[in-house]
């Protein structure tokens, strides 16, 4: 491969310097030209001290520091705007802690090497940003490109950086982003179409690409994102539910997951558009730019972590023009519908449920994880204290069992129950202590995809919830102050974040924060299980509690989320292309079964010895490395954001000079241990690499349908 790109570059090069010198008769000149759906193409240019592309200025120290503040809170600049969502997003994907490995073994000071020798970090170059639209202003998908001022244009390379979760366009800055700097490619971003699009329906304002407020009538279709609404219905809807807020990802009614991968694709182009545009030769006009930098020439590795990995993976199976060349990604979502003939196995025991869609997971582990975290074996679970309050997991459980949906007649019976409920449902048994953790997670992300995959608008009000502010103490309807809407671009994480909440419009006395709503069916408050039987009630199609079909109204909005969980469905063909994943047995958002182990099977099964892909399995590893810094997680689990390094250099080791692709295994970390809260700071021992030749017990294997992953 890394011949066949020289020989393209070579052959570029030669048809330009042969094009200048044709005159009149020379063949057509290969122009660079703007993608027709990107819009205005935005440029700034850092210096690398005072800004740069991968810390905003703030340079490692910055970083593990407090947030940047504004000169005035209520009024932030865009270059405010933007200092503020790097440091938040940076920090979001890996442990910022120094004992953690932040500044030794991860972070802007450390080379792709693993050597702290950058200083801090800082990176100057170019940063190229604008919409993908149809020219309708409805679809608006953020697509940003940074070339590094040391790009080589002998060698050019892209990364991809997909933002991870529903994050804005530096969601992947601290990852694929990070990676790709140092590497001296270019970095494709993309908010793939969920991004930070905050719409205030009372105040009718929202956000534009630079992060800062205006109203919708003066935004127009330079709005991220403005709910399809007319006059007479926003007025209604405010009428009837004020203090609401729509959010692009849950509410643009495009289902956006479906074309994830085609976004990701779309950002590789906009990145050949602007390095052309700084580096193409110049055409015999004298002013145009040709496309010296082309896919022929150049190693495209398309990254990411969480939903931008799943991204990468789905613009991989979806790339017939041949712009990518590898995939390195982490912790993936994948969404591959696994075909029943194949199986996994842990061990010597089968996987007792592969293959779910992320919704499936999120509707099951909302509706059982508030039970099951008061299981006697779970009384060590990391936040469990500050995040679960009992009175309430106590009447889930009750509830549970009124409902029947659980049989056991006690608490402690019940919780044990529902704990196992989650293990059939294929949750490994590695993250039980993180279910408490993860509990707030799902009951956000479980109505927020039932939206999007149903392509609902907000006036829809599915199962009763809504999003807007409300009052850390009471959960009643509050509004933002100016200032905590001017910073949602750096406070927000894309779903209901930044100072807005989950509400259960539903509640008995009237809406109020979800985890404060008292249930009308039950009559107590715990933690709302109308609404988590509702929410998995539409990935079902019949009701939960009686097993009988859904009807009228019911049945057609889980017809339409069922629809839109089909749409996003991967299916397991790379198209030969080089891959390797990443992913940590503890992960309890994304669990292993239903993506990575899931796809790996899916992937042998479609290619079979075509197959390029790795897949590698880090023990005491979970989806959220930033909350390494809490007690519980710091002395049990390890940084997977480790072994994303290592991905990523093993991959452009692979296309660039050939080097072999590890086999697929399993790693044995070594958790740092100590008290809760003040474990000991992280050494190389605790994360040994990727091995080139597993030991026989570790390695990952696939024969006869079955994936066999070590005990």
């Amino acid at each position: 491969m890394a011949i066949r790109k020289r020989i393209g570059f070579t052959s570029v090069v030669a048809a330009g310097i042969l094009a200048g010198c044709g005159g009149s008769d020379a063949p057509p000149e290969n122009l660079n030209a703007k993608p027709s759906y990107l819009g205005n193409v935005q440029k700034t240019s850092y210096d690398g001290v005072s800004n740069d592309l991968l810390t905003a200025g703030l340079g490692r120290t910055g970083l593990a520091g407090a947030a940047p503040t504004y000169a005035d809170p209520a009024n932030p600049t865009a270059v405010e705007l933007r200092r503020a969502a790097i440091y938040s997003n940076y920090r979001a994907l890996i442990d910022p802690s120094a004992n953690g490995g932040y500044g030794t073994l991860y972070g802007p000071n450390v080379d792709n090497a693993g050597n702290a020798t950058l200083g801090e970090g800082r990176i100057a170059g170019d940063e190229y940003i604008a919409y993908a639209d149809d020219d309708t202003g409805q679809v608006n998908v953020t697509m940003m490109v940074q070339i590094p001022a040391n790009f080589d244009k002998a060698n050019p390379c892209i990364v991809t950086a997909t933002s991870s979760g529903s994050r804005g366009v530096y969601g992947a800055i601290g990852t694929a982003g990070d990676w790709g700097l140092k590497q001296k490619c270019a970095v494709a971003y993309t908010d793939k179409g969920s991004g930070m699009g905050f719409h205030n329906l009372q105040a009718n304002t929202v956000n534009l690409i630079n992060g800062t407020r205006s109203t919708a009538a003066a935004a127009g279709k330079n709005s991220n994102f403005t709910a399809n609404l007319t006059a007479a219905e926003l007025a209604a809807f405010n009428t009837a539910t004020p203090n609401r807020f729509a959010l692009k990802q849950a509410h643009s009614q495009q289902n956006s997951e479906k074309d994830w991968g085609k976004y990701t694709l779309q950002a590789v182009e906009f990145a050949f558009y602007a390095l052309n545009d700084k580096f193409g030769d110049v055409a015999r006009d004298g002013t145009s730019r040709l496309n010296t930098i082309t896919p022929a020439n150049t190693l495209v590795i398309a990254s990411s972590a969480s939903n931008g990995g799943g991204a990468a993976i789905l613009a991989a199976e979806q790339d017939t023009r041949g712009l990518i060349d590898g995939v390195a990604v982490s912790e993936p979502v994948t969404e591959v519908a696994l075909n029943p003939a194949l199986s996994i196995r842990r061990g010597n025991t089968p996987v007792t449920r592969a293959g779910l869609g992320l919704y499936d997971t999120l509707t099951i582990g909302n509706l059982y994880q508030p039970c099951a975290v008061l299981s006697s074996s779970l009384t060590s679970s990391p936040m469990l204290s500050t995040l679960i309050s009992p009175a309430l997991a106590t009447n889930r459980c009750a509830s549970l069992r009124a409902k029947g949906l659980l049989t056991a007649t006690t608490v402690a019976a019940q919780a044990d129950e529902s704990l196992q409920k989650l293990r059939e449902a294929g949750f490994e048994s590695d993250s039980d202590l993180l279910q408490a953790s993860h509990y707030g997670t799902y009951a956000i992300l479980a109505p927020y995809y039932a939206n999007m995959y149903g392509k609902f608008s907000v006036r829809d009000n599915v199962c009763g919830y809504s999003f807007a502010p409300t009052v850390a103490t009471t959960g009643a309807l509050t509004t933002l102050t100016a200032a905590q809407e001017a910073q949602l671009f750096a406070t927000g994480n894309g779903t209901p974040s930044g100072g807005i909440s989950l509400v259960n419009n539903n509640a008995v006395g009237g809406p109020v924060a979800d985890a404060f709503s008292v249930s009308p069916s039950t009559g107590v408050a715990d933690y709302n299980i109308d609404g988590a039987i509702c929410l998995r009630n539409l990935a079902t199609g019949t009701d939960i509690t009686t097993g009988q079909p859904l009807t009228g109204q019911a049945l057609a909005n889980s017809d339409r989320v069922r629809a839109g969980m089909r749409e996003v469905l991967r299916n397991g063909n790379l198209r030969g292309k080089p891959a390797i994943i990443v992913h940590g047995r503890n992960d309890a958002l994304i669990p292993v079964n239903h993506n990575s182990r899931a796809y790996f099977a899916a992937n042998k099964a479609a290619e079979g010895a075509a197959s390029k892909l790795s897949y590698i399995e880090i023990t005491n590893a979970n989806h959220f490395d930033a909350f390494l810094g809490f007690p519980g997680y710091d002395s049990r689990l390890i940084p997977i954001h480790r072994y994303h390094i290592q991905a990523m250099n093993m991959m452009y080791a692979h296309l660039k000079n050939g080097a072999a692709l590890p086999p697929s295994q399993v790693v044995r970390t070594v958790p740092r241990g100590g008290t809760a809260g003040a474990a000991p700071a992280i050494t190389a021992a605790n994360v040994p690499p990727i091995q080139a030749t597993p030991a026989a017990g570790n390695q990952i294997g696939f024969a006869n349908n079955t994936v066999t992953i070590p005990e």
